[in-house]
């Protein structure tokens, strides 16, 4: 994808909607929707009917046609790096490369790690002895660190005990409220659902379909 060096934006935008103009991805029709400041949308569908590859379709990461909106900065314009950095996606496997978990974080974590159940020290763990359940809330922390403008999340929970799962959530719906971050979020799990959608979509034959609860 070609991008316009003159309208490459280094300076983060404020709290904005997500918009996606006719976004076309493998074989799903063409998406269009808003997502407002501190909205949770959580889309569900069956496995393999394009919910990861929409996401990273609108982290820029997988190649797509129509656009996508962060308030007035167009996706093809803006420089591929920065654009990840602010509508950032934190999938369901997270990739680690350096040996401790401070190696990864942008920011001093301290209370936002509590939050989540981490002790203080947590920054000095090695990353090879971390469960896939820390390694999930550290992710979320990581991308916390590097205070993105948007948050895509593919099954953040998916490796964590109901307990920790509630805790999770809250932490996300605090941070998306108190930053003003559009969120799409990616769910299996219809308690969670009803716990954090203001919105809930799913793929049903290659179409994105709004549930309207009725269901």
């Amino acid at each position: 994808m070609s991008r316009a060096v003159d309208s490459w934006h280094p300076i983060p935008p404020p709290a904005s909607g997500l918009r996606l103009d006719q976004l076309q991805v493998g074989t799903l029709a063409p998406v269009s929707l808003t997502v407002a400041p501190g909205e949770i949308l959580c889309l569900s569908g069956p496995s393999g009917s394009g919910k990861s590859r929409l996401l990273r379709a609108v982290a820029d990461l997988d190649a797509h046609g129509g656009e996508i909106w962060l308030g007035e900065l167009c996706q093809s314009r803006v420089k591929g790096h920065c654009w990840r950095g602010w509508v950032m996606l934190v999938p369901a496997d997270s990739q680690w490369w350096g040996e401790r978990v401070g190696d990864h974080l942008n920011l001093p974590c301290g209370e936002p790690a509590a939050a989540l159940g981490f002790a203080e020290a947590v920054e000095e763990w090695q990353v090879s002895r971390l469960s896939s359940g820390e390694k999930q809330r550290l992710a979320l922390l990581r991308a916390w660190s590097r205070q993105p403008r948007a948050l895509l999340l593919d099954e953040p929970t998916a490796n964590l005990d109901p307990r920790l799962t509630e805790r999770t959530e809250r932490w996300i719906l605090h941070w998306a409220r108190s930053a003003g971050l559009p969120v799409v979020w990616i769910s299996h799990d219809p308690g969670q659902i009803a716990r954090v959608a203001d919105r809930h979509y799913r793929i049903h034959d290659h179409r994105l379909e709004q549930d309207d609860g009725s269901g």
